[in-house]
């Protein structure tokens, strides 16, 4: 597990290189709030998973496949949360995501989620 924070040297659009290469990530970002941290603690020191703190929001990005089980974000946090509410806190994803009664899945790749397609 990798925790950063934002650095101070900002760089504009111009600095940036688009790289169209194909990866085997997939990942999530969450609004910094009691939800958010609830799960990248969930999430802290798990396999293949990478949580960046940033002023508002948290990065976390997993190789492969990322697996936000809900029984224990709502065992951190002290009351229930489903996929639902899960997915108001979650500001943006990358990745095949799979919503389950008591989990959100995201794939890498797509032949990973042909399982769950009926």
């Amino acid at each position: 597990m990798t925790t950063a924070t934002v650095s101070p040297h900002v760089s504009t659009f111009a600095d940036r290189k688009l790289d169209y290469s194909v990866t085997n990530l997939c990942g999530i970002t969450m609004n910094d709030s009691v939800e958010g941290r609830a799960v990248a603690e969930v999430l802290t020191g798990k396999p293949g998973i990478t949580i960046l703190h940033y002023p508002a929001m948290i990065r976390i990005d997993a190789e492969n496949k990322l697996v936000i089980d809900m029984n224990e974000v709502s065992e951190n946090l002290g009351y229930r949360i489903d996929p639902y509410v899960f997915q108001i806190e979650m500001s943006t994803h990358y990745g095949r995501m799979v919503i389950l009664d008591d989990a959100v899945e995201l794939h890498a790749g797509f032949a990973d989620t042909m399982g769950y397609i009926d």
